[in-house]
């Protein structure tokens, strides 16, 4: 992922002091970069970037009430989140699980642009595109339909990988994605007829009725906590028999959580439930892991359904 946000403070001394901290906490001494990010706070008490590492030193140290202030005042400095303090604190208990705020995930994904790919792909072992791919064929397989679409949707086509798994078989593809940077990127494919920089539930609501014949998610359901909308609307985009194949995250117990990466995890009840809700018949689900983290493969689903 990107290097760590930085928001100046605005105070030279105090910028100085963070740098020395987050050096301090690279290195492991998590006691002495506490004590030099306070001292920042004390010269610049509405120093967001300092406020949100401290939470996350207070987190590491185990200070969980301590921790849950940090993100607080973290949250209060910066009204827009770009840190994404809120989600540490629905980790941490301290707040419900909900939505994402848009200027975080704008901000996190422009900051990633630059080398979204080479990280994704190179670090992580990223296979989504590959799995949705081959969960589409298999399932056009089965019901005995070719795997060719004329009108498709990318939500969160982030740079285009999924796109190009899926280009032989998409006459005209639309990407949706809130990072500019990103569909910058995107725009380089040449896969996409149309790209717009938009939350995606509110670019897909903005698509006619009955407009797309697939419509794809790869590593993109991690950041909606709420599925239900997003399902709802795609129902009313596909045309009768149109599919939706989409991969998330999941975990062992219910509904839906934060993950230690940041990333929504949803159990498999809740998206069988959920997509049952949006009026679209689950025909394939799989627990399949799309990314690694740490060296790992991420606990995950992919997903396919269709609309009668």
């Amino acid at each position: 992922m990107p290097a760590r946000l930085f928001l100046s403070s605005g105070d030279l001394v105090a910028d100085r002091r963070y740098e020395f901290a987050r050096d301090l906490q690279l290195k492991g001494d998590l006691p002495a970069a506490a004590d030099l990010l306070e001292q920042a706070i004390e010269l610049a008490p509405k120093f967001t970037s300092a406020w949100f590492t401290l939470g996350d030193i207070r987190r590491q140290l185990g200070q969980r009430e301590a921790a849950i202030a940090a993100f607080r005042a973290a949250c209060e400095a910066d009204l827009d989140d770009r840190h994404g303090a809120s989600l540490r604190l629905m980790q941490l208990g301290a707040q419900a699980v909900a939505s994402m705020p848009p200027a975080y995930v704008q901000t996190l994904f422009d900051q990633y642009a630059p080398r979204f790919e080479h990280a994704l792909v190179g670090d992580l072992d990223y296979r989504g595109p590959a799995l949705l791919f081959n969960a589409v064929l298999s399932v056009r397989a089965t019901s005995r339909k070719p795997a060719f679409f004329k009108r498709a949707i990318d939500l969160g086509c982030g740079t285009g990988l999924a796109a190009g798994a899926f280009a032989k078989h998409v006459d005209r593809f639309i990407g949706i994605d809130l990072s500019p940077r990103m569909i910058e990127k995107a725009r380089a494919t040449g896969f996409y007829a149309e790209l717009e920089v938009d939350d995606m539930l509110k670019g897909i609501t903005g698509k006619p009725d009955a407009s797309a014949e697939l419509i794809l998610a790869a590593d993109a359901m991690v950041y909606v906590a709420d599925l239900a909308p997003v399902l709802a609307e795609a129902r009313r985009v596909l045309v009768p028999g149109g599919v939706l194949a989409f991969t998330t995250e999941t975990h062992d117990g219910e509904d839906v959580i934060i993950g230690d990466g940041l990333r929504y995890a949803h159990s498999a009840a809740y998206v069988r439930t959920s997509v049952a809700a949006a009026g679209l018949a689950l025909v394939q689900i799989e627990d399949l892991s799309a990314r690694n983290e740490d060296n790992v493969p991420a606990p995950g689903l992919v997903a396919v359904a269709i609309k009668p």
